[in-house]
């Protein structure tokens, strides 16, 4: 089976599933808007991951400003999709590839609005396994979660140093980033392919490590976005003070977690239940903050379809479904 057959098929097996570390840039984030003279509800898909820790703190500004916020828990990117291609969310975080996956598969109803945060992405191998290269990946198993944002990473770098996709075992890992985790250390995989915290945890716990070596978030296609917001065009045209002030409210909660590092430990904690320690140490290598635009998006348009994993190539419908405007104008520009 070539390249292209192997990822088509991965990604046809988890079609139901699908879900460098750069310093934040300085801004400064224009004056609080004014209230709502009606209060709207505005209903948001997330997940409980850490980059995504700002969530936690906006509920009661966005009172203040007129905005109810609803939100609804997702354990993978792919299902925050599903959820607001459906109508049944305004907003979702969704992985950096979901606006093209959309697109390709015939919706138009989205606009991507920003990033939310990057950092290096590093193979976890067991101990014991040797990876101190891309070359060590040949006849390995290693755990992966097919179509997520993660795996978009790590099959477009694994393509782009000549390294056949069918030359390693693809474990295909259902559910959460704890049985990846369960899976490392059980032995019954070489390597994962997995997201924070669940990437410290085998670290922390000394029956993994992160192969240095194999980092995944540079890749030309993808680059290091952890992840990004993503609206439905309708929510734009219905609510869009709501979803102004939900921007503004975000990033000014970006902005004070990213300034304190023990206050993005607490609230990264807070919101997936780790112990502090661990939440602490799996928060190191994130930078709150968005590297990710409307160029990189196309790029990965375009070589996502090259690749197999989309359908179609959709990078020259990207332009209109991206809207800066709205975090432009968060940010007083």
């Amino acid at each position: 089976m070539n390249r292209r057959s192997i990822i088509r098929h991965s990604l046809a097996v988890a079609a139901s599933l699908a879900v460098g570390l750069v310093p934040l840039r300085a801004f400064a984030l224009g004056p609080a808007p004014e209230a709502l003279a009606d209060p709207v509800e505005l209903t948001v898909g997330y997940q409980k991951v850490g980059h995504l820790a700002p969530i936690t703190l906006i509920s009661d500004e966005l009172e203040k400003l007129g905005v109810t916020l609803k939100t609804v828990e997702f354990a993978r990117y792919a299902d925050a999709r599903t959820a607001l291609l459906s109508g049944s969310l305004d907003m979702a975080t969704v992985g950096p590839a979901d606006l093209a996956i959309s697109l390709s598969q015939g919706s138009k109803n989205v606009v991507g609005l920003m990033g939310v945060g990057s950092s290096k992405k590093y193979v976890i191998g067991r101990k014991g396994v040797e990876l101190n290269s891309w070359e060590d990946l040949k006849g390995k198993k290693v755990g992966i979660a097919p179509g997520s944002a993660v795996w978009f990473q790590f099959a477009a770098t694994v393509t782009e140093n000549d390294i056949p996709y069918d030359s390693f075992t693809a474990v295909n890992i259902q559910g959460g980033g704890a049985n990846f985790d369960q899976a490392l250390k059980r032995g019954e995989v070489d390597a994962i392919v997995t997201w924070e915290p669940f990437e410290s945890v085998p670290v922390i716990e000394d029956y993994g490590y992160f192969a240095k070596n194999l980092e995944y978030s540079a890749s030309e296609a993808v680059g290091a976005e952890l992840g990004m917001l993503m609206a439905t065009k309708d929510a734009l045209e219905e609510k869009r003070g709501a979803v102004e002030r939900f921007v503004w409210s975000y990033l000014s909660s970006q902005e004070k977690l990213a300034a304190d590092p023990e206050a993005f430990a607490a609230a990264y904690a807070d919101l997936t239940g780790l112990a502090p320690d661990v939440a602490a140490e799996a928060a190191k290598p994130i930078t709150l903050g968005s590297v990710v635009d409307q160029e990189q998006i196309e790029r990965q348009a375009k070589a996502f379809a090259e690749l197999g994993v989309i359908q179609q190539d959709v990078s020259d419908q990207i332009a209109d479904h991206w809207d800066p405007s709205i975090v432009e104008a968060a940010k007083g520009q």
